[in-house]
């Protein structure tokens, strides 16, 4: 005696193509969100690309010594270092070195309106949540992940931007500590010593995290949420 009763549901024959696509989709997306998250872009130190327009740190925030929020407006404020506009610029360029041979692009977007399209340098992964606001008004200095980029002719990344990296920070964050009305202050506390220099910050970081109640988080969602 046989049954006419069926051993599976019949809407199961709509689902199992999409099961096999996630089977065989999965992989090749956790394979593509890996290269991409340690694609020379975001995590290789001397990421260096050639930006549309020559700009030199080292004559700005170096010879100049043009202070970082000047064009970085948002750095204190939000969770981006903002990027500054073309009339930011202009507002130097309209009167030095107007006619540079270099400076045509910038000149072009002012006439336009169409913004500069400057290439990203330190690109976190999607996943990573970093607030640049958070640790500049703690006295973490631009130097601690950026480097001198007062001595940079063009910006590279200096760091490894890596979890590892990050941690490591998180985990002794007291050398890394500075006054905060030295943060943009890229010249601050150097010494010929590195052996004194990392004695005289660590013991004043650990001074000012007491001070201002600072206490470095290790927990997962600090970062991912």
């Amino acid at each position: 005696m046989t049954s006419d009763k069926l051993l599976f549901p019949a809407w199961l024959n709509r689902v199992w193509p999409l099961v096999g696509l996630f089977v065989l989709g999965a992989p090749v997306y956790g394979v593509v969100l890996l290269y991409l998250g340690g694609s020379p872009g975001t995590t290789d130190v001397g990421y260096e690309p050639v930006q549309p327009v020559p700009f030199s740190h080292a004559t700005h925030a170096g010879k100049i010594g043009m202070d970082c929020r000047y064009c970085h407006t948002t750095v204190e404020k939000a969770a981006f270092a903002a990027v500054p506009p073309t009339s930011v610029c202009m507002n130097c360029h309209r009167t030095i070195g107007p006619d540079l041979k270099d400076l045509e692009p910038i000149r072009r977007s002012d006439e336009t309106g169409d913004p500069v399209h400057w290439i990203r340098v330190h690109d976190l992964p999607d996943y990573v949540y970093f607030d640049h606001s958070a640790h500049v008004t703690r006295g973490v200095s631009c130097v601690s992940c950026h480097g001198r980029i007062d001595r940079m002719e063009r910006v590279y990344q200096a760091e490894t931007l890596s979890m590892s990296w990050c941690l490591d920070c998180h985990r002794d964050a007291a050398p890394h500590i500075r006054p905060k009305e030295q943060m943009t202050n890229l010249r601050w506390n150097l010494a010929e010593d590195p052996e004194i220099l990392e004695a005289d910050a660590r013991a004043l970081g650990e001074r000012l995290m007491r001070e201002l109640g600072i206490e470095s988080s290790v927990d997962c969602s600090t970062c991912h949420r």
